[in-house]
This record gives C-alpha cells, structure tokens and sequence, in this order.
C-alpha cells in the first residue's frame, strides 16, 4: 500500500513532494483502506524508496532528488505500473494458463474466463502462442461432470442434498432417492466421485460416482451432518483409486515385476509407498507397497499381466490367479469353438 501510494505521488507531476508529503500521504491511505491510525515513520519510508529503486522488486524505480529536498521521477513517463512483463513472465503465465482451461468444469472459474481470455489473445499476440503446450487427461462427454461445480458449492457451504442415484449393484435399473451431506470432491482417471455422509448409513460414509447421479436438489431445509469420520487431507494416502471405507486397513503387498516391465515401475512407482526391496540378476525387481486391498489395485495388477507376480497376501495372489484363470478359460472355449 505504501509503495503504491508513493508512486501514485510521484506520477503527479502538478506538484512538488517532499519526504513529509510522503509520509503523510501513506499515512492517509493506510488509515482510508486499512483504518490504521498510526503515523508512517520517515525511516518507513526511505526504505520503501530505496526498495523502490533496487532490482529486489523489478522497479529500478529512476526516483532522485530534486534541491536537495523534493522527490521525483527522474523519467516522467516512469511508474511501477508500467513496469513490462518479462519473457519469464510470459511463460509462466502460458503455463498457468493452459493448466487453468482444464478447471472450466467449475462455475466458481466463470468469473475469470473473461480475463483468462483476453490474456491469452494478448500473449498469443506478443509470443505466437496459439497451440497448448500441455494437456490434462479429460472427456467432456462424461456424464455427471454436470453435478461439479454443485456439489463443489454444498461442501462449501455445507449444504445437505437430495439427489436421486443408480448404482450399478441395483438390479432393476432404477434409481435410488438419497440425503447426503457432501465432504469431498475426488477425481481418479479422469471420473469424478463425491465422498458423502448417506443418511441411511448415519455412522459411515458413502463413495459416490457422479456419472451415476440422476438428479441433484439443494434443500437448506435437511440438516448437514458435520464429518467426523475422516481426514479429507489424508483418507486416500493409503489407497489406489477411491474405493475404501472408513473401516479398511492397509496391507503389507509385494509384487515382483520382470525386467521388461521394471524400468516402469521404478520411474512411475503403482504408490507412494513403493519400495523396491530386491533386484534379482535378470533385471527383474521386488516391490512393497502399503495400501488397501481394492478392485483399483486388482485392476492395476492385471493391467501387467503375465509381467507381474503378487507374492503375498496370499489372499490377493489367489484373487489375482481366479482372474487369469478365469480370462484363461474363455479364452480356451474361443479356440475350441473354432
């Protein structure tokens, strides 16, 4: 505020400013903006100009003294709001850019689309950058997306809602009506899901995929159960996907990867977790990680197919033979049909 207030002093070049004129005019816009009633000292002051002056802010403001007494721009053009952005900046504001465009799902960002725009037009003007240099995975023709900014707003607010769901264990194919008190928006491989409180589970949570929401209402009249079963902070540290419950518990697993697939595992670890505990001489590698033991991680390890080995639990390492056991027998029937 004080440097703002300095400058805005000296770019009025209708009248003279001394170092006084500069401190009374700091101390009337902090007491204007920030009701502070407190005199800005001259030693305050003079170290404001001399940060104005140096590279510490990218000013180099061209200030000087006049007859040994008044303050000025010594460029009468110059002002700290003129100060032109650097190619650095320019970069950086791309790169912030391109990421933010991937956020429009979200209604909070409409009232930036406007100035996300007009930069872009500008920088694409200065730099010929039409063509994004980054792309986030997405599908803008996923269901539920819809649902986003919604439920971003109830959890915000802390808001409960009736929605009606179909979930895909329901048989007869029709939706659900449920009351949910929303806790957490969470996005895995590009789906969204809505960690809620379900009030006809009361003491637990539900996991929700939004794609299969089939109508959503706001409704300040149902109570908002406050969330006392989990840290939205660290819930999932210890999961791969979303599927957990507040009950689950971690396992100790350990899978050994051959050395066509190690390079990958090493450089795009299935967890935070992830040790490696033994290099075998072929190449190959033995891995630990800490999770819980869901259909994500199944999915994960099949994905590896016959590159893969879970060693223990032995409870997964039996889930993870009926699969290819199972795969391996239609497979079979296929040939013999031929």
């Amino acid at each position: 505020m004080r440097i703002t207030t300095i400058d805005r002093c000296l770019s009025n070049h209708y009248r003279k400013w001394t170092l006084q004129d500069l401190m009374d005019a700091c101390s009337d816009a902090l007491y204007e903006f920030e009701g502070r009633d407190e005199p800005v000292s001259r030693r305050t002051i003079q170290n404001d100009i001399a940060l104005m002056r140096s590279e510490k802010l990218g000013y180099n403001a061209p200030i000087v003294v006049k007859d040994r007494k008044y303050y000025a721009y010594e460029d009468p053009d110059f002002s700290i709001k003129n100060i032109p952005i650097t190619d650095d900046d320019i970069t950086t504001l791309n790169q912030a850019m391109d990421v933010l465009k991937h956020f429009q799902i979200f209604s909070q960002f409409s009232p930036f689309s406007d100035i996300i725009n007009r930069l872009e037009d500008h920088i694409s003007v200065v730099t010929k950058h039409n063509v994004p240099a980054i792309d986030l995975e997405k599908n803008n023709r996923l269901k539920g997306l819809e649902y986003v900014s919604e439920l971003y707003d109830a959890i915000t607010h802390k808001e409960a809602l009736h929605i009606e769901y179909k979930s895909f264990k329901r048989r007869d194919g029709t939706p659900s009506e449920m009351i949910i008190s929303p806790y957490l928006l969470k996005e895995y491989r590009n789906r969204w899901f809505v960690i809620c409180n379900n009030a006809r589970t009361k003491n637990d949570i539900s996991i929700l995929a939004l794609d299969r929401i089939y109508s959503l209402e706001h409704d300040k009249s149902l109570p908002f159960v406050e969330n006392t079963f989990f840290d939205p902070i660290h819930f999932f540290d210890d999961v791969i996907g979303v599927t957990k419950s507040i009950h689950s518990k971690p396992a100790s697993i350990t899978l050994k990867f051959d050395a066509n697939q190690a390079p990958y595992v090493i450089t795009k670890p299935m967890h935070s977790s992830q040790v490696v505990t033994k290099v075998y001489d072929d190449h190959s590698i033995e891995v630990k990680i800490h999770v819980v033991m869901n259909l994500e991680l199944e999915r994960d390890i099949i994905g590896y197919a016959e590159h893969c080995e879970v060693i223990s639990p032995r409870i997964l390492r039996k889930r993870i033979s009926d699969h290819f056991r199972q795969s391996a027998a239609i497979y079979t029937s296929l040939e013999e049909d031929k």
